[in-house]
């Protein structure tokens, strides 16, 4: 029996938060464990959408948005996961703080373990975390893994 079951991951598409992703990846497919995506949205102002919305082809206008970012976001990540042969992937797009999103789904989904990047524990700050990993590290309902990105 793996001691992870599940893993849940956060991302929100940057070269340092890819580095965590494929430690989740891995470590899922070894363990053969579920994985579970989560990113973060913020809503923006509807002049802001509709001026984004102009500039995509008309047949795509509909697509365009923080939410739809995010998703499309999760599904690459979705389909690295599934070629790197692991077969239970799920996918959260939530919107508010990238923290609290985290810790929401690995409350709501009971995963077995959460796998963050160390974004901003460099030079004179490697003593702080960044605000993602701080939050997560102290409020996660089970076990972090803290992936060095940086």
């Amino acid at each position: 029996m793996s001691a992870y079951r599940s893993i849940l991951v956060g991302t929100d598409g940057s070269e340092t938060a890819r580095t965590a992703v494929d430690h989740a990846i891995e470590l899922a497919q070894v363990t053969r464990a579920s994985l579970m995506l989560v990113s973060a949205f913020e809503p923006v102002g509807g002049e802001r959408v509709r001026s984004q919305a102009l500039e995509a082809p008309a047949d795509a206008q509909w697509l365009v948005g923080p939410r739809e970012d995010v998703l499309a976001l999760l599904d690459g990540v979705a389909k690295l996961a599934h070629d790197a042969g692991v077969v239970d992937v799920r996918s959260f797009a939530r919107q508010g703080d990238a923290a609290d999103a985290i810790i929401d789904v690995a409350e709501e989904t009971g995963v077995d373990l959460i796998v963050v990047g160390n974004k901003g524990m460099t030079g004179a700050r490697r003593f702080l975390l960044g605000s993602v990993p701080n939050k997560v590290s102290h409020h996660a309902p089970c076990s972090v893994l803290i992936v060095r990105t940086t």
